[in-house]
C-alpha cells in the first residue's frame, strides 16, 4: 500500500518529499503532525505512515467540543489506531483578545483574563514539552502548489526549518497525489468537505451558514462563545 508519488513540484535547492521522509525515518525518532483534518494534513500523515515513521498527531481546536470536530477525530483515531492529543488553536486566542463576536459586557472580563497571544511555534513548543518530545521535528501539510503565497515560502524558507524543527513533509505534492493517497487508503474525508468544501477554521458567513442550518448545536456552542456571531448570518441576509 505503500505510496510513492511521481512528478512532483521541484524548486532548485529544495530537498523533495521523499528526501525528507527518508531523513526523518533515518533519523528514527517520533514526528509531531500539526493535524488539522484537512486532505493534506491526512495525506501528510498517510505519507510518514507509509515511511514508517512514529508519528504523534495534534489537534488545534477553534471552538472545544464541537460534535462534527469531534466525530471526525474519534474516526482518525480509529483509522490510524493512535490518540490525537488536543489542544486550542491560536486563533482561539486571537479572536477573544479582539473581542470576535463578543457582546460588550464581556470586554472587561476578556481583558481581566489576560490571555496570551500565542504562536503556531509557541504552541508547538508548549506540545513537545506536554508530550515530552523535546527537539521533534513538527510536520504539517503545507504544499507549495497550493497557492502562490505558499510556493514562494517554500522557494523563500525550503521545507524544512531547523531553527523551529518544523518540516513540511508533502511539500512538492500535486492535488492528484494527495487525492490518489486518499483514495488508495481509503479515508474518509470528513463532513467539512460537504459543507464547505474544506475543513473548517473560521467564523465568516461560508462557515457559519451551513453549520447553523445542518449542525444547529454546534452552531449554538459557537454562540456561546461567540455571542454576536450571528451577525455574519444578517449581514447576508440584508444586503443580499
Amino acid at each position: 500500500m505503500t505510496y510513492r508519488p511521481t512528478d512532483l513540484v521541484t524548486i532548485e535547492g529544495r530537498p523533495s518529499s521523499l528526501e525528507l521522509l527518508d531523513d526523518l525515518a533515518a533519523e528514527g525518532k517520533p514526528v509531531l503532525l500539526a493535524f488539522s483534518r484537512g486532505k493534506d494534513s491526512i495525506s501528510a500523515w498517510l505519507a510518514m505512515r507509509d515511511a514508517g515513521l512514529e508519528v504523534v498527531p495534534y489537534f488545534l481546536y477553534h471552538v472545544p467540543g464541537m460534535s462534527f470536530v469531534d466525530e471526525s477525530l474519534a474516526y482518525f483515531e480509529d483509522f490510524f489506531g493512535t490518540k490525537i492529543h488536543r489542544y486550542p488553536h491560536p486563533a482561539m486566542f486571537r479572536w477573544l483578545n479582539t473581542f470576535t463576536f463578543q457582546v460588550p459586557h464581556r470586554l472587561a472580563v476578556i481583558e481581566a483574563a489576560g490571555l496570551p497571544m500565542p504562536s503556531y511555534e509557541d504552541v508547538a513548543n508548549l506540545v513537545r514539552e506536554d508530550l515530552n518530545l523535546p527537539g521533534a521535528w513538527n510536520a504539517g501539510g503545507v504544499r507549495a502548489a497550493d497557492s502562490p503565497n505558499r510556493r514562494m515560502a517554500m522557494t523563500t524558507h525550503g521545507p524544512r526549518r531547523d531553527d523551529i524543527r518544523k518540516i513540511s513533509i508533502v511539500w512538492d505534492w500535486k492535488i492528484r497525489h494527495v487525492r490518489e493517497i486518499i483514495a488508495r487508503h481509503q479515508v474518509r474525508l470528513p463532513v467539512d468537505y460537504a459543507m464547505f468544501g474544506r475543513s473548517w477554521d473560521g467564523l465568516d458567513l461560508r462557515f457559519i451558514e451551513p453549520l447553523r442550518e445542518r449542525f444547529p448545536a454546534d452552531y449554538e456552542l459557537i454562540r456561546q462563545w461567540f455571542p454576536l456571531v450571528e451577525l455574519e448570518v444578517l449581514r447576508a441576509r440584508y444586503t443580499r
